[in-house]
């Protein structure tokens, strides 16, 4: 099988290196600009236009990364760059989920045990006790029910704090109450002190995080976003949090990466900034899957991780 692979940042040798250790007898090469030989597979990120218009004959994409929606956005501007027989496929975890509790986790606990606020009091000399939320009163939300955020929510959930996950379609995930659709949204979002927000980027998706959503959450609720910033209308946040709706946001993601020095989420004083960290992709755990669903391709057997195209995730 021939496999090419390109992505902008990594060291292509780490990856072919290792991909040659797991697929035995495969031919695999770095693509370079003017490179149309013919190839069975490609491993990407953020490709050019070149590496994949006109590719039809390709088994399968492999995308590193949980979140697809750079591709996507290409293909819907250069459709020729991907055709609809080639299967787009993701990662679904590969150390991304348990990276994404511990994120997670860290910022609602931060928040219940009020150690933003502890914070705050040191740096103004202030010695005082804060009281804690009623637990079961403290209710975390999980918008995203995947693979990722149906991790997290039972992570959460085991901590004691009542968890809900909402969803376009309904997944069923143990100990968690789960709402799926529009329809469900506003009961959904009723009574949540704490949203976490691991939506897929999609046109439908983007701008999730508005002022609407925001008034239909608890008064003095907390927002966590490690998706992607296009959900967040960001000075629809700075509004709800100068009326007091909005407590505190922890964000991992912005619209614009890296933020500029000018944004005015650096002097925010209580919006808690972290560099799209969340997750990372870790190449030895995402080599094994890419190499476990090449083998299933060649074996005839159904992959994981395919998106589905029209929802784009």
């Amino acid at each position: 099988m021939r496999i090419i692979f390109y992505h902008p940042q990594e060291n292509p040798a780490v990856w072919i290196d290792g991909l040659r250790r797991r697929l035995p007898g495969a031919d695999i090469r770095p693509w370079r600009e003017g490179d149309s030989l013919p190839a069975d597979y490609a491993v990407v990120w953020h490709p050019p236009h070149g590496m994949l218009a006109g590719r039809s004959g390709l088994k399968g994409v492999f995308v590193l990364g949980a979140g697809v929606d750079a591709l996507m956005d290409q293909v819907r501007l250069h459709p020729d760059m991907l055709p609809e027989s080639v299967p787009l496929l993701r990662l679904e975890d590969a150390g991304m989920a348990q990276q994404m509790v511990e994120y997670t986790v860290a910022a609602v606990l931060r928040y219940y045990r009020r150690l933003d606020e502890y914070d705050r009091q040191q740096s103004l000399g202030e010695w005082q006790e804060l009281a804690l939320p009623a637990r079961d009163t403290f209710v975390v939300g999980v918008a995203g029910a995947g693979v990722l955020g149906g991790k997290v929510a039972m992570a959460v959930r085991g901590l004691g704090f009542p968890v809900r996950c909402w969803s376009r379609r309904t997944k069923p995930i143990p100990g968690v109450a789960g709402f799926a659709g529009e329809a469900s949204l506003g009961a959904f979002l009723s009574g949540v002190q704490v949203l976490v927000n691991l939506l897929p980027n999609t046109p439908q998706t983007a701008g999730f995080l508005n002022i609407a959503l925001f008034a239909r959450l608890n008064r003095g609720a907390y927002i966590i976003n490690i998706a992607r910033g296009a959900h967040l209308i960001e000075r629809d946040l700075l509004d709800a949090m100068a009326r007091g709706h909005i407590a505190a946001a922890t964000l991992d993601v912005c619209r614009q990466e890296p933020l500029p020095r000018d944004h005015p989420f650096w002097s925010a004083p209580r919006i808690t900034l972290t560099p799209h960290i969340a997750a990372t992709t870790l190449p030895p755990l995402a080599m094994d899957s890419i190499a476990d669903n090449i083998r299933r391709i060649e074996a005839g057997q159904t992959p994981l991780g395919r998106v589905d195209r029209p929802n784009g995730y």
